[in-house]
């Protein structure tokens, strides 16, 4: 049978030493609690993928592979995989199936009639990527020098970090950034569920950055073999004269390294071009805007994920279901 269970399927993720996060079994367990049912496939020669599936109205649903680690480009992964994902978004009554690659930029060579490049994006498309593979003052010396001067400066402003496993606080921290940043920010125990099924593997970190006892700053860092993601940040409004986000971030990086990563990635900026962000970084302060100025002081390499592509089910409903993606663009 193609499809799997979650022992299974991590089980298969152990020959994959690079996949990423959003394919792993946890974090479709994360997901199936908060309105999607993880489906994880293995055909018989050997290519798998996570599908989350999206309930909607009337029995439908959205699929959504996100990630996948597919040898090749789509067209050139074998036929008896797309039958296998299809038969599962069929028997779903899936609208679509999006799929967002785990490559950079990579035009797919489309088969006809097979796939649809969206409009859409779910994850942000482009980030920024540091190389960790060098000792720390290689990785120092890459960083923007305002970003190395914060990071010392919290030092001797006596910031200190260290784990934490406060999921309230770091909550109630979230949704100070999240009013002053104008982001969206999940539920209290979509952190907490998250933090339990990945920090006792090892797999992720809850990092504080405090003044006097006092928490300033937090994220919660993942790690899977070789790579590293910064996903969830947050920061109140005290101390802020004291770069506490700075030192909390580089320590996140240390953390990475010390466990064997190769590369950290810093996990969502605005969808323009370099010259567009470098123009418009210090006037712009909406959307992700608000973090590139932050995230660009480290020194990576700024990457665009390959564009999502669409495979469809219901032709009728995808317009529909385009059209109204469109008018909220």
């Amino acid at each position: 049978m193609p499809e799997v269970n979650l022992a299974d399927w991590n089980h298969f993720l152990e020959s994959l030493p690079t996949a990423h996060l959003l394919q792993m079994g946890e974090w479709g367990e994360l997901k199936k609690e908060f309105g999607w049912e993880p489906v994880r496939l293995i055909s018989d020669d050997g290519v798998g993928a996570q599908i989350l599936l999206r309930r909607l109205p009337l029995g439908l649903t959205l699929g959504y592979m996100p990630k996948p680690a597919l040898s090749g480009q789509l067209a050139a992964v074998r036929e008896q995989f797309w039958k296998e994902v299809d038969s599962v978004c069929k028997k779903h009554h899936s609208i679509l199936l999006k799929i967002e690659c785990d490559t950079w930029d990579d035009p797919f060579i489309l088969p006809p009639l097979s796939f649809i490049q969206s409009t859409q994006n779910i994850q942000p498309p482009r980030t920024i990527i540091l190389s960790i593979r060098e000792n720390e003052d290689q990785i120092l010396a890459r960083m923007k020098p305002k970003c190395r001067y914060n990071i010392r400066l919290a030092e001797k402003k006596a910031v200190t970090v260290r784990v934490w496993d406060d999921i309230s606080a770091f909550y109630d921290m979230m949704t100070v950034t999240g009013g002053r940043d104008n982001f969206g920010v999940h539920s209290k125990a979509y952190y907490q569920r998250a933090y339990e099924l990945f920090h006792p593997k090892g797999i992720c970190e809850l990092l504080v950055a405090e003044y006097g006892g006092k928490p300033l700053a937090s994220l919660m860092v993942f790690a899977n073999g070789k790579r590293a993601w910064y996903v969830y940040g947050a920061s109140n409004d005290y101390e802020r004269n004291r770069m506490p986000t700075y030192l909390l971030q580089w320590e996140a990086i240390r953390w990475a390294k010390s466990r064997g990563c190769e590369e950290y990635d810093l996990w969502g900026i605005p969808d323009e071009n370099e010259e567009t962000l470098e123009a418009n970084f210090e006037v712009r302060h909406d959307g992700l805007w608000g973090v590139y100025r932050f995230k660009r002081g480290f020194g990576g390499q700024l990457k665009r994920a390959a564009q999502a592509v669409d495979r469809v089910y219901n032709p009728l409903l995808y317009w529909l279901y385009t059209m109204c993606i469109t008018r909220k663009l």
